[in-house]
């Protein structure tokens, strides 16, 4: 089971809070602990200088007297040696034991309260046996060493003191922290819920324009609300576009479906001559062809980016048919005065490659070629075809009568066709085809009329030169 983003907030900050104890009780315990073992040692170390120092003199004495071994001229005794360290004094908490070889003698003398079993080869030093803490060392003028013991078992009961401390503290501490990472967590996610509860609204009403509780630009959470409003904002305007797409496409889908149905049921409705027929049979394959040309536009225009195909494309190629196309169309397009008869030319001094789709390419310098043929009639168009800086240009110019910038501002859009032009042939996709050409090749197309001045249409896309550089080179 997954568990919900507060429980995981809560829960992290109780581990965060239960690492962050046991790290400075760790810390704490061990600073302590190495403070009272220093003490200790220190302790021990001072005590055990100033019993030797009482040891020495009390020895030389005896030497000095031609005393055999011992004190007061008698063996060294436990008791002797306690009332000379004075462990049952101010060093009570200290036991002493002497060894070695005396007047040709071994000696091993210790305080009645000396442990057993402490070994007789320690090394000189201070050391640890068992819980006791002690040091060894040599008795100046003398083959005496002396051993000097303290109880350590204070230093074990305050590490078992710290250590019940902890086994309280840390669950307290992870509780507390779990409760207060709860309400904390509720308090951050506030906000969430309430986008999360505005954007289900959204959902469910479909108002994708509503604006979004929160959004601005303040925190994370505010800028996260801004940015969801704007994709629902987008997303609204590609449903708006879309919708209008379909019901433009099934219009002009249903005029010419609907032509091809009556001249069909016209042409068997009875017997006709041959003439006829082959009359009738001519304006089906003309409606046929409009139905084709549209549904290949359609196709063109909702082609995705990833199927577009990458290779070489020469522009003049791809122009010059265009151009030529255009000329061997030009008697059908024209009125049927001579004298309005359309001029169409090529200016390419170079050959431009670029790198895309060969027919996407082809079919929009095609579409802008005869949008300018059939909406300027009797005009003289020119395609020209240059490159500069990486880029290359092709543009379409016609000195026809030009348009508005009411419907300049349109043209371009799907099924878009100015009322003058509602007659010809057109489906108004032409431009549109041309346009997302061009944003897939990484292009623009750019538009330029006024009323007398003529239409000038500017296919720009990226070089193959220049798509390379781009690709290989660093930052």
């Amino acid at each position: 089971m997954r568990l919900t983003l507060r429980l995981r907030l809560a829960l992290f900050s109780a581990l965060a809070t239960g690492l962050a104890v046991l790290l400075v009780a760790t810390g704490l315990f061990f600073a302590v602990n190495s403070f009272l073992r220093q003490a200790q040692v220190e302790r021990l170390l001072t005590t055990s200088a100033v019993i030797a120092v009482r040891l020495e003199a009390a020895l030389q004495r005896a030497s000095d007297r031609n005393w055999p071994f011992g004190l007061d001229g008698v063996a060294i005794r436990p008791a002797d040696l306690e009332n000379l360290a004075d462990t049952r004094g101010e060093n009570r908490a200290f036991e002493v034991r002497i060894q070695g070889v005396q007047g040709g003698e071994l000696l091993d003398v210790h305080t009645t309260r000396f442990p057993s079993g402490v070994p007789l080869d320690l090394p000189m030093g201070v050391g640890i046996s068992g819980d006791q803490l002690l040091t060894v060392q040599q008795l100046r003028g003398s083959n005496l060493r002396l051993t000097v013991i303290s109880d350590a078992r204070a230093l074990g009961e305050a590490r078992e003191a710290f250590t019940r401390a902890l086994a309280w503290l840390l669950p307290l501490a992870l509780l507390l922290a779990l409760g207060v990472g709860w309400w904390v967590a509720g308090r951050l996610l506030r906000p969430v819920r309430t986008l999360e509860n505005a954007a289900r609204e959204v959902g469910e009403g479909a108002q994708l324009r509503r604006p979004l509780p929160g959004a601005g630009k303040d925190d994370e959470l505010s800028r996260l609300a801004l940015t969801l409003q704007g994709t629902f904002g987008r997303l609204a305007d590609a449903r708006d576009r879309e919708q209008a797409f379909m019901r433009a496409a099934a219009h002009d889908l249903r005029s010419p479906l609907a032509a091809l149905t009556a001249r069909v049921e016209g042409s068997l409705a009875r017997d006709r001559d041959p003439a006829r027929y082959r009359s009738d049979l001519q304006e089906i394959g003309t409606d046929i062809t409009r139905l084709s040309t549209l549904t290949n536009h359609l196709l063109l225009l909702a082609r995705d980016a990833s199927q577009l195909a990458r290779a070489p494309v020469p522009l003049r190629e791809l122009a010059a048919d265009a151009v030529d196309r255009a000329r061997e169309l030009v008697p059908d397009l024209d009125a049927p005065d001579a004298d309005t008869e359309a001029d169409v030319d090529l200016s390419a001094p170079q050959p431009v490659t670029v790198l895309g789709d060969r027919v996407l390419l082809g079919q929009s310098i095609w579409n802008l070629t005869m949008n300018a043929v059939r909406h300027a009639p009797g005009a003289t168009v020119t395609v020209t075809l240059a490159e500069a800086d990486g880029w290359a240009t092709v543009t379409v110019h016609d000195d026809g009568p030009g348009v508005g910038a009411d419907v300049l501002a349109r043209l371009g859009e799907a099924f878009y066709r100015p009322d003058a032009s509602r007659s010809g042939e057109g489906h108004g996709l032409g431009l549109a085809l041309a346009r997302r050409a061009a944003e897939l090749h990484g292009g623009t197309l750019t538009l330029k009329s006024a009323p007398g001045e003529g239409f000038t249409a500017t296919l720009r896309l990226p070089e193959e030169g220049s798509l390379h550089r781009d690709s290989t080179s660093g930052p």
